[in-house]
């Protein structure tokens, strides 16, 4: 019961988020006071000024970091700014001060620091409910998850579960000597079918600047959704690769090879080839697609293009024009140590025009509504020159703004497109948006033993 309301109360708007923030209000006033005359006219006037001075800096450092391309809200700059008054209150309030007034200036400095934190949330939607923060502060077990033994046991025994699994995979770097963290991999139920089993679909999932693994199980509900599209169509979807495209939380790599690790030739080198000897998924180009948000938006796209003999399909969700930490010039800098052409070897409308026409090749771009402009822009411009060059690909415009809640949403609908794009077994013929012009049917996979509907009595392994 605890955890079923954990799971539904919001981080990003309701009671949780208007109570803190109301609270640090109070605390702050109460904190500051009317205490003596040269205490308002000095001291208050001069912590406003700190917190202005860290809001203005802030937003510097976003700005020439090119850490987004979507406005923050403005609540974000308020909290900032109050949170470098409270810490400026504090410092100067101290001496002096009662007892009572240390220890409201002592709590309204994390309150403040909390409220700067549900903002950030408001922005990017990375934790939207309690049990979801919860999870990611207990690193608690993840939608279906289960380890290699359970997983092996089950398959060798033809034991379907009711819902997909998600298992634990370390992957190796001997192609990339890129140093990442451990990385995800989402079964369908009817991978679990036969021994060996079918070769499915694949999609390479990759999450924004600031990722983990995890992060598309946690924030963009993609197993859940993948769940329920395999119990709509007997138990059939294509396998998720939850990639680690950055090694740490903090590092952007764009997914090129540069200064900050060989995160392309990661994703293309070690994961593809493991992926398909380890859970015998179909190794043909037709049947493996990339999906990514944000900065694996731009991920995907770029990958795709560079690799057409590899990739299929890919949907690029508010991705950018080409790789982004800052300006181009800081980009270049940044990422590729100041070489323009290893920044042109990356950069998905150059890789477009040196290819030439491409066949067998589909994407999709998710834009969303609210400030979008950037991404709308790049996904038309991307957009116009793929199909030129024999790419077809649609712009898709859906209600939300550049956060995980829209992320999720996006896979959602796109789901049942690119799982019939990419051959998923059993899956009859499904809408795709209407910009999309038709294609050559994909490759269709091997024939086998027709597998039957997934039992929904079956028991699904547990994480140990």
């Amino acid at each position: 019961m605890a955890h079923s309301l954990r799971g539904h109360l919001s981080l990003m708007h309701g009671w949780i988020p208007t109570t803190v923030q109301i609270v640090s209000v109070i605390v702050l006033i109460a904190a500051i006071g009317w205490r003596t005359r040269r205490w308002r006219l000095v001291w208050v006037p001069w912590a406003a000024l700190c917190g202005i001075a860290l809001a203005m800096a802030t937003y510097a450092f976003i700005a020439s970091e090119g850490l987004s391309d979507n406005p923050a809200p403005r609540s974000l700059w308020v909290w900032v700014a109050l949170t470098g008054a409270a810490g400026a209150v504090l410092v100067a309030g101290w001496r002096g001060a009662r007892w009572w007034r240390r220890g409201l200036s002592l709590v309204s400095l994390p309150l403040c620091l909390l409220s700067v934190a549900l903002a950030v949330n408001l922005w990017v939607g990375y934790v939207p409910t309690v049990g979801a923060a919860w999870n990611q502060l207990t690193a608690g077990p993840l939608p279906d998850q289960t380890d290699a033994a359970i997983m092996l046991a089950m398959q060798q025994r033809h034991q379907l579960p009711v819902r997909g699994t998600v298992v634990p995979v370390n992957i190796g770097d001997r192609a990339s000597s890129f140093k990442h963290r451990g990385e995800l991999v989402y079964l369908p139920p009817a991978w679990y079918a036969t021994n060996p089993p079918p070769p499915l679909p694949t999609v390479m999932m990759i999450g924004g600047e600031f990722n983990t693994a995890a992060d598309w199980v946690r924030a963009g509900n993609a197993v859940a959704t993948a769940d329920g599209f395999a119990a709509a169509h007997g138990g059939y979807a294509p396998v998720l690769v939850f990639v680690d495209a950055g090694g740490t939380f903090r590092n952007d790599t764009e997914c090129v090879n540069g200064r900050r690790g060989n995160a392309a030739d990661h994703l293309t080198k070690d994961v593809v080839p493991f992926v398909i000897s380890t859970f015998k998924v179909s190794a043909r180009q037709s049947n493996w697609g990339i999906v990514g948000w944000s900065m694996g938006g731009t991920c995907a796209v770029d990958l795709a293009v560079m690799h057409p003999e590899m990739f299929g399909a890919f949907d690029d969700i508010a991705g950018d024009l080409s790789p982004n930490s800052g300006t181009k010039d800081q980009t270049i800098e940044r990422l590729f140590g100041g070489n323009s052409g290893a920044y042109a070897a990356f950069d998905p409308m150059t890789v477009i025009n040196r290819h030439g026409r491409y066949s067998n090749l589909e994407g999709r771009f998710d834009v969303n509504t609210i400030d979008a402009g950037p991404q709308k822009d790049a996904a038309n411009v991307l957009c116009g020159l793929a199909a030129a060059n024999g790419i077809n690909c649609s712009v898709v415009v859906q209600p939300g703004k550049h956060d995980w809640p829209y992320a999720a949403q996006a896979f959602a609908t796109a789901l049942p497109w690119l799982a019939a794009r990419l051959g998923t077994p059993d899956l009859a013929a499904v809408p795709v948006p209407a910009a999309l012009r038709s294609v050559a049917r994909p490759t269709p996979l091997p024939e086998g033993p027709r597998q039957p509907p997934v039992r929904a009595d079956a028991p699904i392994g547990k994480p140990k």
